[in-house]
């Protein structure tokens, strides 16, 4: 129980200081610290041959960097580098939560620590696994030159693609909330929209959202009888978690740690201060308007009528967005962002539930001639509107207690059932899990296998590598055979992952090794098939 005070009950989902899992080995947390610290040394280092440098940077331009750039010695040397160095990060992860098996009161400490040390690296890295941060410098240039993002592209700027940005947002509408766009339009006043310290900036931003979630995950943990650094270590000290929002400098970072923050202060009846902190995590990413509806259960209180339920509904709902509307009378952005929700981008990616299963049904359709592409379609579509259903579900029905896990199964429905997950998609809801419980089990072995995943997927699927640069291998694919190789090494050979991983006969290990090595090929040729 906090100061402020909290009628939300304890969770059953998770003891507080579970250990099933956690293996052998414990103590000296800072062995796993210190190895941390090296793997991400090994990605900065590596991320300066193989990270995004935007054409107008004066990076390019010096020795080192050429050498690292052009040469094909200095690509694969950077590849491995990047590669190795993020399944050192995983599994300095995976120790650290071994190390700190018994949750004690120091391992809060250990746990802030660790993610300290592992982000100071990636806080100068060049970007990688994603090079939407130079997008960031664009819109901010559109709002700074009087133009609205939600009605055009970056490509309506002069000499655009020296930003660095992905073609694909040069037509492309933002999808970013107006407090975004200011903060955005900001970088760029102070920094005449240099790419190299606009992506400072903008990581510094995503960097007070880290803040944020290392201050409230663990004291919204406590409210429901979880251990505080067990849930900070599961949502923040994970290596998708500090390379999506530190190296990459993702605004969800900001978006997910103002959600945490206000969903804590309504948690302990400070409810509109709550309600304004994720009214700020919509403007700054709209998908968080998905809590509102629970933040105004809390709201309403644990014996509340219907009636009451849908006054503070309308409450919270009327406060937000008539905040949000005013917000959108500077720089004339209106309610553009409404578009975000309403029209989501086209399309699926191929490791999603929805992509994947409508992949097979595609599949099948065709070969019994029928028309695959419509059922496809179909599913895609179905699964969508059940996520709604089950939103609504978890709106209308649950104990008050569990409101917080009930918002964080629906947020997980949304993301889970959409066409289109990005890897750092799963790290929205994933803080709502943890504090609310994550069990030593199927639960967090299935996290450790979404986690190595993504973080393999990301090692191989964005590198700058120029097409004259001669390369016995082609980068992307040694990334993908480096990880996979560590990935075997933490699965089979590591007398401690191996054990904390899966639990199984070798023979299972091998099947379940197969199947996921399949997945990733699968979800590599997707990317290269909607690249193409």
């Amino acid at each position: 129980m906090t100061a402020g005070g909290s009628h939300l009950g304890t969770s059953e989902t998770q003891p507080a200081a579970s250990a099933k899992a956690s293996g052998p080995a414990t103590g000296r947390a800072y062995l796993a610290t210190i190895e941390g610290f090296v793997g991400a040394l090994m990605m900065f280092i590596g991320s300066i041959g193989t990270g995004w440098i935007a054409n107008g940077s004066p990076m390019i331009r010096q020795p080192v960097v050429i050498a690292l750039r052009t040469e094909g010695w200095g690509v694969t040397v950077s590849t491995v580098l990047l590669t190795v160095g993020a399944m050192v990060l995983m599994r300095s992860w995976l120790r650290l939560g071994q190390r700190l098996a018994d949750w004690g009161k120091s391992s809060l400490r250990s746990v802030v620590l660790a993610i300290s040390a592992w982000s100071l690296p990636l806080l100068f890295c060049v970007p990688v696994f994603s090079r939407d941060v130079y997008a960031y410098t664009g819109q901010g240039r559109l709002v700074m030159e009087g133009q609205n993002p939600y009605q055009v592209g970056i490509s309506t700027l002069s000499n655009w693609f020296s930003l660095g940005a992905d073609p694909a947002w040069a037509e492309a509408r933002t999808p970013y909330g107006p407090y975004f766009l200011w903060l955005a339009r900001g970088v760029v006043g102070l920094t005449g929209a240099q790419p190299d310290v606009s992506v400072l900036l903008f990581r510094l931003l995503a960097g007070v959202g880290v803040l944020l979630c290392v201050i409230y995950v663990p004291r919204l943990a406590e409210l429901h009888g979880i251990n505080g650094a067990r849930a900070l270590w599961i949502s923040v000290a994970n290596p998708l978690f500090l390379i999506s929002f530190i190296a990459s400098a993702h605004n969800d970072a900001l978006m997910v740690g103002l959600a945490v923050a206000g969903v804590y202060f309504a948690a302990t009846r400070r409810y509109l201060l709550g309600v304004l902190l994720v009214t700020a995590s919509i403007g700054i990413k709209p998908i968080t308007v998905l809590l509102l509806p629970f933040v105004g259960l809390m709201w309403a209180g644990p014996s509340a009528s219907w009636p009451r339920k849908f006054l503070m509904w309308g409450a919270t709902a009327g406060i937000s967005f008539g905040v949000l509307a005013l917000s959108g009378i500077p720089y004339n952005l209106g309610m553009g962002w409404v578009w975000a929700i309403m029209d989501p981008t086209p399309g699926y990616t191929g490791y999603s539930p929805s992509g994947f299963l409508g992949q097979q049904v595609e599949f099948l359709g065709n070969v019994l001639g029928l028309p695959g592409g419509t059922f496809a379609t179909l599913l895609r579509t179905g699964m969508k509107w059940a996520a709604i259903a089950l939103v609504l579900v978890l709106m209308f029905r649950g104990d008050y207690s569990r409101a917080v896990r009930r918002m964080a199964l629906a947020f997980t429905a949304v993301v889970m059932l959409s066409p289109i997950i990005q890897p750092w998609y799963i790290l929205w809801f994933l803080p709502f899990l943890a504090v609310t419980g994550i069990r030593d089990d199927w639960q967090i072995r299935s996290l450790y296998v979404g986690v190595t995943f993504f973080v393999v997927f990301g090692a191989q699927d964005q590198l700058s590598v120029w097409s004259f640069v001669a390369l016995p291998i082609d980068a992307s694919s040694l990334a993908f055979v480096t990880a996979l190789a560590f990935t075997f090494y933490l699965l089979f050979l590591d007398l401690h992952t191996r054990r904390l991983l899966i639990e199984a006969r070798p023979l299972d290990l091998v099947k379940r090794g197969w199947r996921w090595a399949v997945a990733v090929v699968e979800a590599r040729r997707g990317a290269a098939r909607r690249q193409a």
